[in-house]
């Protein structure tokens, strides 16, 4: 028998679980309306799609490309932070792009982290969050993230009780999966002053930049002064254009850290096909307003979304961004846990969504609304939930 010490390490899948009670549902003719997976479901910009076909006539553009992406892609990410958070970076030292910002911050980890080091992560927390440290062969400690809780407080709680002392801290704003939001740089600066006096290298994952809703603005850690002594920001072109297949991401900010993924993405890719790189440059400089269309979209269908469960009988608070809707299990069923409840939803009401335990034990209580149907779908997701409470709450 063969061992795989980096995979036995891995817990199974939760949500593998709750996927396939929904493939083997749909298999026996059930609609099952899927609110779990946060895959965005509206096309990518017309003008974007126009330039990948355009460019992929190119045969020059078939050959291998640049593992740290063409210049002038790099060039118009600089670009976007200086004219959304004027936030200047040099477009060969400070930024590189990725294959997604998920397969970025996992070799970012694994350039900078080794066997030994301890980071500090969010819980609950998106998986490769804290799985990426557990694939590098470091340690993870909880830092614990939700309402009404002092992250600033927790990240120095959870950085005092550690030994030996963490080597990073990997944060998230909006958060997922809770959808907790930061307002202003006030926190980010403290972040930043924090990891100074500390020694802490700070990855920020904003990948809902631009998925907020009422007037709420997210903020770049990258606006904090002194942050690019200490930390990288990670973007991507997923949910702001609706570009998830595309795998378009970028990391930026200090030029070591950033130097370390350029070196080892050098090892272990040729970059993203080049016309996709293209065409990515058109979605930052083309016309904006499909960023704002699907923005609409997203916080009209949370509105329905809130509205239809209470409507159910579920009273759930409303997020300030990301495409998500963390809601806490009503008090009848919460003795069920997070994923029976989920299994349970699929059975009783015809509905997938996420179990809060996929995120950890910190999610246990909660399960997670993903965006990604239509409002008729949501209202008939609603429906189907209030048949399944039966009365019980």
């Amino acid at each position: 028998m063969y061992e795989f010490n980096r995979i036995k390490r891995l817990p199974p899948y939760v949500f593998a679980i709750v996927n396939a009670l929904k493939m083997d549902a749909r298999k026996r003719g059930e609609d099952i309306i899927d609110l779990g997976m946060g895959n965005p479901d509206m096309a990518s910009p017309d003008h974007v799609i126009d330039k990948l076909c355009e460019a992929s006539k190119n045969p020059k553009n078939h050959r291998y490309s640049a593992s740290k992406g063409i210049t002038q892609l790099r060039v118009a990410l600089t670009e976007w932070y200086k004219k959304r958070y004027d936030v200047d970076l040099n477009p060969e030292t400070e930024t590189v792009a990725t294959i997604g910002s998920k397969e970025g911050l996992s070799h970012f980890v694994l350039a900078t982290i080794q066997p030994g080091d301890v980071v500090m992560v969010p819980s609950p927390a998106y998986p490769i969050h804290p799985y990426s440290v557990i694939i590098a062969g470091g340690e993870t400690t909880s830092v614990t993230v939700g309402k009404g809780i002092d992250f600033m407080e927790e990240i120095e709680k959870s950085y005092k009780r550690t030994w030996p002392r963490p080597k990073m801290l990997i944060i998230n704003f909006p958060h997922n999966p809770t959808t907790e939001v930061v307002h202003g740089t006030e926190f980010f600066q403290k972040v930043v002053d924090f990891a100074k006096e500390n020694n802490l290298i700070v990855v920020h994952d904003l990948a809902y930049a631009d998925l907020v809703f009422d007037g709420y603005k997210a903020p770049s850690i990258l606006q904090a002064k002194g942050a690019k002594d200490v930390a990288v920001e990670f973007f991507s072109l997923t949910k702001s254009y609706s570009m998830a297949g595309w795998r378009v991401g970028f990391c930026s900010g200090n030029r070591e850290l950033v130097g370390a993924l350029i070196k080892i993405k050098s090892y272990l890719d040729y970059g993203m096909f080049q016309p996709i790189q293209i065409a990515s440059i058109v979605a930052f400089r083309g016309p904006q307003d499909c960023v704002e269309n699907y923005r609409k979209v997203y916080q009209s269908r949370r509105d329905v979304l809130i509205k239809s469960m209470k409507q159910a009988g579920w009273d759930i608070e409303p997020p300030k961004a990301t495409m998500f809707v963390w809601a806490e299990i009503p008090e009848a069923f919460r003795h069920m846990g997070s994923l029976e409840f989920c299994k349970f939803l699929i059975k009783e009401g015809g509905v997938a969504v996420s179990p809060g335990i996929g995120f950890g034990e910190g999610g246990e209580g909660f399960v997670r609304f993903a965006l990604v149907e239509n409002e008729h779908r949501i209202r008939q997701a609603a429906r189907g939930i209030k048949k399944a409470f039966n009365g019980k709450l």
